[in-house]
């Protein structure tokens, strides 16, 4: 009976593929999801007529804006006026200290107080040798002497009073006045602080004539020309203004690359300094036709810029790259790649995958009661 129950077979081989079947099971892929079909919206693509004109942001500047300075080095200490503050010419703006500047100026006096009483002494020393020499009691050559002398004295007490009246004009620069009538638009050093002969401390914008300046894109600059007449409009409601371009910049700002243009108002115009302005662009003569799309319909990637395009038949879209020309408001203008009837997705582009399946969507319009 023991021996029975140990020949009788096990079925090993049954177990060994019910395991393999099992494996194959767990390992095998789940199918596919399929790809939802998404709601899109589309604009049929056609041409436009683009809105040649263009008005920028501008504001009022002095013609001239002067950065004051001391023309000589020193501490400051003291400072009489403050931004936004009216100046008139010769008015009191700054100072620093003078005490080194006085000492020298007395130095140079004394020198040109010795200076002269040599001179002086010189002089009279002469003169006895003149009477002398017209007495005969001393040479021509001795008298000569005496007159270089005497020339040489005068020329050190001129050189000493120059000398006095430098240092004198040294101890006045210590007192920056301003040149003339204006209003305080920045201060750039303040008391304490020691500055360098010429550092800037004190700008002014004179008063006088006012320039109407704003910043122009590099696509536009052929559109302005020095002496040419523009349309200049105070902010808000506020008067309209003929300009005339008075400077353009030769060179274009190195980080906005636009360059700036400044517009000369009518001398009777006094607007406000730093008051805000916009300045308008005539249309060309000629209407351009372009094809224009939102902003919202662009996909950007490594290689440029593209759009979907929505092949009705099948309801699947795909990539069509495009060039794009300049922003018009919330619009870009597309240079190349599309032509007109084609229907462009404007919406949810960047979930967008080539060939999916799409519908257009159409709102919901609830019943009126």
């Amino acid at each position: 009976m023991l021996l029975q129950s140990f020949s009788r077979p096990v079925p090993w081989a049954g177990l060994l593929l019910t395991g393999s079947v099992v494996l194959l099971t767990a390992c095998s892929r789940p199918a596919p999801v399929a790809e939802p079909v998404r709601a899109v919206k589309v604009v049929t693509v056609g041409t436009d007529t683009l809105d040649s004109s263009a008005s920028y942001a501008a504001d009022i500047r002095a013609r001239i804006e002067s950065r004051l300075g001391f023309r000589v080095a020193g501490k400051i200490v003291s400072r009489q006026v403050e931004v936004g503050q009216r100046v008139k010419a010769g008015q009191l703006l700054a100072e620093i200290d003078a005490q080194d500047y006085r000492l020298s100026q007395e130095a140079a006096k004394a020198q040109w107080q010795s200076a002269q009483t040599q001179l002086e002494l010189a002089t009279a020393d002469f003169r006895r040798y003149k009477a002398l020499r017209d007495q005969s009691f001393i040479s021509d050559a001795e008298l000569e002497r005496r007159e270089t002398t005497l020339k040489a004295a005068q020329a050190l007490a001129d050189q000493a009073r120059a000398q006095w009246n430098v240092q004198g004009h040294q101890t006045e620069y210590t007192r920056l006045l301003a040149d003339r009538a204006g209003v305080v638009t920045a201060i750039e050093a303040e008391v304490g602080q020691v500055v360098a002969a010429g550092s800037p401390v004190i700008r002014v914008a004179q008063d006088g004539p006012r320039d109407v300046v704003f910043a122009l894109p590099e696509d536009q600059l052929s559109r302005v020309k020095t002496g040419q007449v523009l349309q200049a409009k105070a902010w808000g409601d506020g008067p309209d203004w003929q300009a005339t371009v008075r400077e353009v910049a030769a060179s274009a700002d190195p980080m906005t690359r636009t360059y700036t243009v400044k517009l000369a108002l009518p001398s009777s115009v006094q607007p406000a300094l730093g008051s805000t302005a916009t300045v308008q662009l005539a249309r060309l003569a000629s209407a351009v036709q372009a094809i224009r799309l939102p902003t919202s319909a662009l996909r950007q990637d490594g290689q440029g810029s593209s759009v979907w395009v929505l092949d009705s038949n099948a309801m699947t879209v795909s990539l069509q790259p495009v060039q794009l020309g300049p922003v018009v408001g919330n619009d870009v203008v597309i240079a190349a790649g599309l032509q007109a009837g084609q229907q462009v997705v404007v919406t949810g582009v960047h979930v967008l995958t080539p060939g999916q399946k799409v519908t257009v969507f159409k709102p919901v319009v609830e019943a009126t009661r």
